[in-house]
């Protein structure tokens, strides 16, 4: 039996935006400037921030590239209710009924009427090593971290497709919760 091992990376608060919301945002043609490229082939972390107004409050974040086909927001558990969210838990792109809000950019402000979302735990995997772990698309798992504050993750969506490279995304409550500061493994237990 393989080791189950994979890397688990912290997500922090960021947006991913319509080609029609960036032009809103930012200037009609305006393209996003990479920062810094993130292990999803072709994702990256902009230069480019937004300012996200809730009921409560109103927070800057980092717009993810390339452009979407929908708007969506994601938040930690921490971050949502201090805006005043109720923010569902749900998978990238399942956001029907979720609540709006509205993004304002240097050159203008789009009010969306859904898509603020707290992301599901998931597993990106590639199909290699989908099949190395015995794992199937939405299939949901378990993975163990350890150290001093030791935990497994249930409910983790495993996500296969040949556009990903395997690696477990969780927010930052979940990192602290877990105090996995640095790079972390986890092992898949069932």
């Amino acid at each position: 039996m393989p080791d189950k091992i994979v890397t688990i990376e912290g997500s922090g608060k960021h947006c991913h935006v319509t080609r029609e919301t960036l032009d809103s945002l930012f200037g009609k043609g305006f393209e996003l400037v990479v920062k810094k490229y993130l292990s999803q082939p072709g994702q990256f972390a902009s230069e480019q921030k937004v300012t996200v107004v809730g009921p409560k409050g109103q927070t800057t974040v980092s717009i993810i590239g390339p452009c979407r086909k929908a708007d969506q927001v994601e938040f930690s558990y921490t971050d949502a209710r201090a805006l005043g969210f109720d923010s569902p838990v749900r998978e990238s792109g399942d956001l029907k009924g979720s609540p709006g809000c509205k993004l304002i950019g240097p050159k203008g402000e789009v009010n969306i009427s859904e898509g603020v979302i707290i992301a599901k735990r998931h597993l990106h995997l590639t199909p290699e090593d989908a099949k190395k772990f015995s794992l199937k698309d939405k299939q949901l798992i378990k993975v163990r971290v350890g150290g001093e504050r030791a935990l497994i993750f249930d409910e983790v969506v495993a996500r296969v497709s040949p556009d990903y490279a395997t690696f477990m995304h969780i927010d930052y409550d979940e990192v602290n919760a877990a105090a996995m500061f640095g790079e972390t493994k986890g092992e898949i237990i069932a």
